[in-house]
């Protein structure tokens, strides 16, 4: 299954294919009640649902991971696909959504020269070390592999913020390489 973008529409293994979608953020939602809200979400007429990825929740200390309970996006996205839902998976790093710091860890802070949603290099160093435990876990169920997920975002509102094309481009690769 792929997802494309002809001129003026998305092509789903080559048929046009409208995204109708509203956000569920699985962090935000107990997991006993995620079948339950992204039904409602289907029998509203959305075909697809979008979620970020708080990085700081699964990350709380460096490299000391959590992707269980509420935080199982797996788990959430196979809940998702099971009711015919496609997702757009929006792992940031940076998700603003009203979260603190944006979704960053606060641990980034520890160093006093950090610089956050650009190339400085401890902080390109520790959004790949998110993203190799991330990613892995959401690459099987990407739509090309049989699975609910159609996109992935880079970054967020990152246009009225900066411009670092480096960085941009930076995740990207990073997140085609972990796929």
């Amino acid at each position: 299954m792929t997802l494309t973008v002809s001129s003026s529409q998305f092509l789903l293994n080559g048929q046009p294919f409208r995204i109708l979608s509203g956000a569920i953020h699985y962090f935000r939602v107990v997991p006993e009640y995620w079948r339950d809200r992204l039904a409602k979400m289907k029998a509203f007429g959305l075909n697809t649902v979008e979620t970020y990825a708080a990085w700081n929740l699964h990350e709380p200390r460096p490299g000391q991971f959590h992707f269980d309970g509420m935080l199982d996006i797996v788990k959430f996205v196979e809940t998702a696909g099971d009711l015919g839902l496609k997702v757009i998976v929006r792992p940031g790093p940076y998700i603003c959504s009203e979260w603190d710091f944006g979704g960053l860890p606060s641990w980034l802070l520890k160093d006093p020269h950090m610089q956050v949603r650009c190339a400085y290099p401890p902080y390109l160093a520790a959004v790949d070390r998110f993203f190799d435990a991330l990613l892995p876990r959401l690459a099987p169920l990407q739509s090309t592999r049989g699975g609910p997920i159609i996109a992935m975002q880079v970054e967020n509102e990152y246009g009225s913020y900066g411009n670092d094309k480096i960085y941009l481009r930076h995740l990207a690769d990073t997140m085609r390489a972990r796929h």
